[in-house]
């Protein structure tokens, strides 16, 4: 059924109540107060469901300027709160678009995690689930997805950075998903392969010569200075004669 079907059959829906409540005998005001605030409701619900779905592309716009712009310096943090981001849009949507799933993978690679790279990645070389055309029963969610991204598609003038980070994120997913794929499962080998580091001894610290708990009485004053000069020369006395 297409939108304008399904906005029909809520406008019929809606008449019918309204009719019914009229036959039941409620006032008009009543009435109307009623279908304002069902509407309402309906407007509101409808802004926070788009919401959802626009955070995706916010996601993706920060996803691919992270991986695309490498002559720039990133900061951790930053990597770490856009991944965070798109997890939670995971949340959200029972079956999201493998390219969400590929920009999580990559992002965490690009943060040097690549354990979580590979669980990301992976699904999109075994999970048949994430072939997009295997969605046949979608779920609302990403049913609005896919009617955004069409329009975007149709009307690319209304968002050219949204577009040019979707089609960007999919050049990279078809050309470099697999790639990337082997290099963070390699890694996690070498990793895996390196013996583990032995405890080096922890040296013990020099003794004080003279320790707090010390007694004055066993600190020992240097000679006096006329006594070290009557011993130099009589030293050198001895050795001209």
């Amino acid at each position: 059924m297409t939108s304008t079907g399904k906005l029909t059959t809520k406008v019929i829906a809606i008449v019918i109540i309204v009719a019914i409540l009229n036959a039941v005998g409620l006032s008009p005001v009543v009435l109307i107060f009623f279908t304002g605030v069902a509407l309402i409701v309906w407007l509101v619900t409808r802004r926070a469901q788009m919401r959802e779905v626009e955070r995706i592309f916010e996601f993706y716009v920060a996803a691919d300027a992270i991986l695309r712009e490498e002559e720039r310096r990133w900061y951790g943090f930053e990597i770490a709160e856009v991944i965070e981001h798109g997890e939670s849009l995971l949340e959200v949507m029972t079956d999201p678009p493998p390219l969400s799933y590929f920009a999580l993978g990559a992002l965490y690679q690009r943060l040097g995690n690549h354990d979580a790279a590979v669980q990301y990645l992976a699904r999109l070389a075994n999970d048949e689930y994430n072939d997009e055309t295997r969605r046949v029963v979608p779920s609302p969610q990403l049913r609005r997805y896919v009617t955004m991204l069409r329009r975007l598609e149709y009307h690319p003038a209304t968002e050219p950075q949204t577009l040019a980070a979707i089609r960007s994120l999919e050049r990279a997913r078809q050309k470099n998903s697999e790639r990337m794929l082997l290099e963070s499962r390699k890694e996690l080998d070498t990793r895996a392969a390196m013996p583990a580091t032995q405890e080096m001894p922890v040296a013990q610290p020099s003794p004080d010569p003279f320790p707090a708990s010390a007694p004055l009485s066993s600190i020992s004053a240097p000679p006096p200075i006329s006594t070290v000069l009557r011993d130099v020369y009589q030293e050198e006395t001895g050795a001209n004669n």
